[in-house]
């Protein structure tokens, strides 16, 4: 490694240290085919995830709706510290082609991520993978398994896992997330 690498990594460990991170380059699963964004919409609820600096609390989940722009409306919240903590983006389809690779931003002044829905039925599950190369030196990946209700069984899990790791994507620091004692609307 260069001596530029190394000085990069050493600046961006205190950033990366609560994600997943690797040596070489994002993997480049196989997204949903025929993706369809309509049925899509709506609210998914976290079930497991790979670690995120931005998801600490309990009770996450996200919320998609179609703006009148074309754009679509992303509603996270969790609960974190004793109170309910929201964060809303913004996400567009950046290829028709590909309608199941995303673009996700919560910032105006930040670039779209990656949002990749691996697989989904619709109805009961998500799988989904984030990745973002730095320098093709090492990547920073995200993974969540999101279900419509709070609770998925565990087959459905274990799928989605397999999933995951056929595509490449290690999951060894997938953690559950705690949906329990949450307030439904």
């Amino acid at each position: 490694m260069s001596a530029v690498g190394l000085l990069l990594l050493l600046l961006l460990l205190p950033l990366i240290s609560a994600q997943t991170f690797h040596w070489g380059p994002c993997p480049t699963p196989k997204v949903q085919p025929g993706f369809n964004l309509s049925q899509y919409l709506g609210r998914w609820y976290e079930i497991q995830k790979l670690p995120a600096s931005f998801e600490r609390g309990k009770c996450i989940e996200a919320n998609y709706s179609l703006r009148k722009d074309g754009t679509i409306r992303v509603l996270n919240s969790q609960f974190y510290k004793e109170k309910v903590r929201l964060a809303e983006g913004t996400a567009v389809v950046r290829d028709m082609r590909e309608a199941a690779k995303l673009g996700v931003s919560f910032s105006y002044f930040s670039p779209y991520g990656p949002y990749w829905v691996l697989s989904t039925d619709y109805t009961s599950v998500a799988v989904v993978y984030s990745c973002t190369d730095v320098f093709r030196l090492f990547h920073v990946d995200y993974a969540w398994i999101l279900g419509r209700s709070r609770f998925l069984p565990p087959d459905t899990v274990r799928y989605a896992e397999q999933l995951l790791i056929g595509e490449g994507i290690e999951i060894c620091k997938m953690k559950a997330t705690d949906q329990r004692g949450c307030k439904d609307d």
